[in-house]
């Protein structure tokens, strides 16, 4: 064995029973909100990935967007904002608690959101921000749910025209969507899915439910044999593989989805400790596609992690599969707060959902 490998199993000894994620401390939670707070706010630069059908509609981000026109795109101004829901619900006592209130109230005004739902009320805007957008939004819904305080009462009304929209948009595309999308950027449709079926089972949507669980079981319940070597390619921020697994997870009783994995990554005792499978590295934090590297370290932290918790207790795969996650986390949240906005803009929220969203709630 080289030196090399001998340190590859030595960093990869299997996680003890005993231990524990790490848990977001007080100050790294306020540094987080801090920056949110700023790039929310920025409107330049900005990616607006739009159709227009006429002159008319071309305007700047913010007359276009009232409510989610920072952080460089629509979608990650809103998984901004979920991000100080989040905080602001479970620490409220952040020395940035007061700041993050008034943003929320103010981005979140029911004027802005309604400007915001006849925008995708337009038919030439029915696929923006199609599916990644519509989940990351009915994420922050979520958020505002069943949030006791009546600031974020009065928001979570705010919110309903949009999410209405969007309700209707889903049950409209997932009919005609043939085949999945599997792919490690926004349109993954096993991401979508998992964020959407989580979304309707909180707000007891029966229809949505079915309609969720009929299509995911109808691309995905056969699956075998996935190609894990063949990821990640180089602009990745998602892993197909594993964003799939965490939303058979939500589907399967822990028995049936464990047959349901050793089907579909076979292999997956081995790829975890043999390098095939570990955390990855950004060779350049200040090129925005090659910084989702460090996304894709967050998202396959929560994965495995959820898919480790689903799983029967004493499945072989429990202990592996938390240590990957693990080590995932330890490197995905290294990148957070670079200094440099093509990173620090949107990392925050894959850190923060990888470290509160485990799979058990």
């Amino acid at each position: 064995m080289t030196q090399a490998q001998n340190k590859q199993t030595q960093d990869q000894a299997p996680l003890q029973p005993e231990t524990k994620f790490a848990e977001l401390d007080r100050d790294k939670a306020n540094d987080w909100a801090e920056m949110v707070l700023k790039n929310i706010d920025i409107e330049f630069p900005n990616k607006m990935s739009l159709v227009y059908v006429d002159k008319s509609q071309i305007k700047s981000p913010k007359e276009n967007f009232p409510a989610f026109y920072g952080c460089f795109d629509w979608h990650s101004s809103v998984h901004g904002h979920w991000v100080l829901a989040r905080l602001l619900r479970t620490m409220p006592d952040l020395p940035a608690a007061p700041r993050m209130r008034n943003t929320l109230k103010n981005h979140l005004s029911k004027e802005n959101l309604l400007q915001e739902a006849e925008f995708f009320a337009r038919n030439e805007h029915k696929s923006f921000e199609r599916m990644y957008g519509w989940s990351w939004y009915l994420r922050l819904v979520m958020e505002f749910e069943t949030w006791d305080d009546p600031d974020a009462q009065q928001i979570r009304e705010n919110l309903r025209p949009l999410e209405r929209i969007l309700q209707e948009r889903i049950q409209t595309y997932l009919p005609l969507l043939s085949y999945p999308i599997r792919i490690g950027q926004h349109t993954d449709t096993g991401f979508a899915l998992g964020q959407i079926l989580d979304y309707a089972r909180l707000i007891d949507h029966p229809k949505l439910i079915q309609l969720v669980t009929q299509r995911a079981s109808s691309f995905y319940l056969d699956d075998q044999h996935y190609p894990v070597a063949y990821e990640p390619s180089g602009h990745d921020f998602f892993s197909s593989c594993w964003n799939e697994a965490d939303l058979m997870r939500r589907l399967l009783p822990a028995d049936q989805f464990a047959d349901w994995l050793n089907a579909f990554v076979p292999d997956a005792k081995r790829q975890l400790t043999d390098g095939t499978i570990q955390p990855v590295t950004v060779t350049d934090i200040t090129d925005g596609k090659l910084v989702h590297l460090a996304g894709l370290n967050l998202n396959r932290a929560w994965c495995l992690r959820s898919v480790a918790e689903a799983l029967p207790a004493d499945h072989e795969l429990k202990v592996p599969l938390l240590n990957s996650a693990k080590q995932h986390l330890d490197s995905g949240v290294e990148y957070v707060q670079s200094g440099h906005y093509e990173g620090d803009h949107w990392l925050a929220t894959f850190a923060l959902y990888a470290i509160t969203e485990d799979g058990t709630n």
